[in-house]
């Protein structure tokens, strides 16, 4: 299969203008050459984009997911922007991590069709929350039917508006240092402002996730200086020097960087 093809694969669209406009995070790519975003598109490792054999081991072997989180998982595929949808293999183990650290009020930015905020509210205990932060109430209304089938809605404060200003309100609100753990996955040349709400935001001994930090494999391409590149290159530069946290960046899904506030 050339790569053109598989780049019609991955996006599902009918071409190259369909791909930037049916692909969420890929928007703005038209600067890009077609060939570097083949390159970053096909590179990206969510589970749920793959057949590869040891993937499919991985996933038989260390999934556990409940039926509802398989039914969500079945609708987001059928969505044009389906790339956004997080990993399973990321997720779980952000899940662990929520539970190890006894986690009760915790972020996620970037919901999408609410699989990540699924994934958190499930671990919660029942007075748990998660601040669930997006703009679009079309995709998180596809979420919310299965946030009530598991139980979880209660749990799942959805907060429809800029992330930067729901944050903010929180700071404002005296709610600096109250969060167990925060998830970013949202636009990428607003994460390093969303990092910086978030280390105010989460309490010392809390977790903040942020999501694509490979982005496609695109931040170790020196060829690649599109804005969203560039944005998470800068991002991942400041973590690695920040030393309030201690850091791991992990690759799996299209990659992970795990901060842990001191």
């Amino acid at each position: 299969m050339s790569d053109y093809s598989k780049w019609l694969m991955y996006a599902g669209a009918a071409g190259a203008i369909g791909l930037s406009l049916a692909v969420g995070y890929w928007r703005g790519c038209m600067s890009l050459q077609p060939d570097i975003i083949v390159k970053s598109l096909v590179s990206l490792r969510k589970s749920h984009l793959h057949k590869d054999k040891v993937i499919k081991y991985i996933e038989n072997n260390s999934f556990r997911l409940l039926q509802v989180q398989r039914k969500l998982i079945e609708v987001t595929m059928k969505h044009p922007s389906r790339i956004m949808l997080g990993s399973t293999d990321e997720l779980q183990l952000l899940q662990n991590l929520v539970s190890l650290i006894k986690g009760r009020k915790t972020l996620d930015i970037g919901v999408f069709t609410g699989y990540s905020a699924l994934a958190i509210a499930l671990v919660l205990p029942e007075d748990g929350k998660v601040v669930a932060c997006d703009v679009s109430e079309e995709f998180a209304r596809i979420g919310k039917p299965f946030w009530k089938e598991a139980g979880v809605d209660h749990k799942i404060d959805l907060r429809i508006a800029p992330a930067l200003e729901t944050l903010q309100k929180l700071v404002d609100a005296g709610e600096s240092g109250t969060f167990d753990f925060a998830f970013i996955d949202a636009d990428k040349e607003n994460y390093l402002k969303y990092y910086t709400l978030c280390m105010t935001l989460v309490r010392s001994g809390g977790i903040i996730a942020i999501d694509n930090v490979l982005l496609g494999d695109s931040v170790a391409d020196p060829e690649i200086v599109h804005a969203k590149t560039l944005a998470i290159r800068e991002l991942n530069q400041y973590v690695y020097a920040d030393q309030r946290v201690n850091i791991s960046m992990l690759n799996i899904a299209d990659g992970v960087t795990l901060c842990f506030k001191k």
